[in-house]
């Protein structure tokens, strides 16, 4: 069952469902993980057609530290269907609360937005909307029309909720064609009682592998952050999951702590482990894999898209 916890009241903390807890141990970065990107005046411009369409992303809500690097290059990764998530996932800093009502004119700004950014591939992220009969599923599908009409260049990549107990959502957001469908399984499954309580992984696992089922020309994508308390041999267990439900393009990055009230840094994944991963995964067949400490689900995404249409020409 998924708790939705009411904070429209402005007094309220970003999470108040953490507010309670115990401060958690937190580490000290190593060199590899530190960011020294300086903003620059495309970042600002990048800003400001954000905020002229009335748009979130998901790059200032969770606190990417990538949101500098992308910016500069206008990149940035819409947050659809508000800032107020109905889950409360113990690694996210994304807030948690009751939503509002859906945006009716934001598909036609996020239409907007993504040609005046003069982008070549868009993610298009939400948060979870329990709350909604379709989990938001008509609002991505809507979303993506509106993309195509407006920017008839770009490629699509949706990053969607699970829509768990949402029948018929996912063929809702497939249907839409998009040409890049990821769905986040996040950690290992012995984990997600502590960091992703709102979710079952084996509903995630199927949900990607439905996507497949439903358009054998979609390409499917997920992610995991390592550093939670997960071990190696657990994470080589998740890649074979996904290959079996036809994941096509892996990420792992390292999960870092957006606060104290957030679940804690066990470890920090050095470089060379990452680097590691990366054989190991594209080995086991994956035909796109990024593993690095600061990857992210959006980072480098336009590039990363051509090469996953490459590495599917050459394999066929």
């Amino acid at each position: 069952m998924v708790t939705i916890i009411d904070t429209r009241a402005e007094s309220r903390p970003r999470h108040p469902e953490k507010a309670h807890k115990p401060d958690t141990p937190k580490l000290q970065k190593p060199d590899w993980i530190r960011v020294k990107a300086k903003r620059s005046d495309v970042y600002d411009e990048t800003a400001a057609i954000v905020a002229k369409h009335n748009l979130h992303t998901v790059c200032g809500e969770a606190g990417c530290p990538n949101i500098t690097e992308c910016w500069s290059q206008r990149h940035a990764t819409m947050m659809i269907m508000g800032d107020i998530c109905t889950r409360a996932c113990a690694f996210c800093n994304v807030k948690t609360g009751l939503p509002s009502a859906l945006n009716s004119d934001e598909p036609k700004n996020v239409g907007k937005a993504v040609a005046e950014l003069g982008l070549e591939h868009i993610v298009i992220t939400s948060v979870d909307r329990d709350d909604l009969d379709d989990g938001g599923a008509a609002h991505f599908a809507e979303v993506i029309r509106e993309i195509r009409a407006q920017a008839p260049g770009a490629s699509i990549e949706v990053l969607t909720p699970d829509f768990r107990h949402k029948a018929g959502a996912l063929e809702v957001v497939i249907d839409a064609r998009p040409d890049v469908f990821n769905h986040n399984l996040e950690t290992v499954p012995g984990l997600y009682l502590r960091i992703r309580p709102g979710a079952r992984y084996f509903h995630s696992l199927r949900i990607l592998q439905q996507a497949k089922e439903i358009d054998d020309q979609v390409f499917t994508k997920s992610g995991i952050m390592v550093g939670l308390g997960e071990t190696r041999d657990e994470v080589l267990q998740v890649m074979d999951d996904m290959r079996s439900a036809d994941v096509d393009f892996l990420t792992i990055g390292q999960y870092l702590q957006p606060s104290r009230k957030h679940a804690e840094v066990k470890s920090y994944v050095t470089p060379e482990e990452f680097k590691s991963l990366e054989q190991i995964a594209f080995a086991k067949g994956f035909l796109m894999v990024s593993s690095t400490p600061l990857t992210r689900s959006s980072h480098h995404a336009g590039a990363d898209f051509e090469r996953l249409k490459a590495a599917r020409m050459a394999k066929n």
